[in-house]
C-alpha cells in the first residue's frame, strides 16, 4: 500500500468505557479503518485528561478511573481520510474529532503489504 507524502492525521478523543455494537468504540473504528484498507491506526491510551465536561479522569493509584481518555490516530491520504469521517458518524457520541495535516517521512513494513512514499 502507498501513502502520499502529503497526508492527513484523524484524531478521536473518547473515553475508554465508551461502546459500539457490545466492542470497545476504539476498537470498532480501528476494525472499521481497517476493513477500509486505511494505511494504519493507532490506540493511545491516556493517564489523565478531561473533555467537554471538565471531569477529570486519571489513572492514579488512589483514584483509579475505569474510564481513561482514549486517542485513535488514522493516517491516510485526505480524500480517503474524509471518505471515512461518514462511516464514523453512526459510531461516535460525545467525543472530539480533528484533523491535522500530516508530513509522512517513512511508512513501510517487513510484509508482503510494505509500501512505499508516493
Amino acid at each position: 500500500m502507498n501513502i502520499p507524502a502529503e497526508s492527513t492525521l484523524l484524531r478521536i478523543f473518547l473515553g475508554e468505557s465508551d461502546q459500539h455494537a457490545g466492542r470497545p468504540l476504539y476498537e470498532a473504528i480501528v476494525l472499521a479503518a481497517r476493513e477500509r484498507h486505511l494505511a494504519g491506526a493507532t490506540v493511545l491510551r491516556g493517564t489523565m485528561g478531561f473533555g467537554r465536561s471538565s471531569r477529570l479522569h486519571t489513572a492514579k493509584i488512589l483514584r483509579l478511573s475505569d474510564d481513561l481518555p482514549i486517542v485513535v490516530e488514522i493516517v491516510d491520504a485526505e480524500a480517503r481520510i474524509r471518505d471515512f469521517l461518514p462511516a464514523l458518524e453512526g459510531m461516535l457520541g460525545g467525543c472530539l474529532v480533528t484533523l491535522e495535516k500530516v508530513q509522512v517521512v517513512r511508512y513501510d513494513g517487513t510484509g508482503p503489504d510494505a509500501g512505499e512514499l508516493g
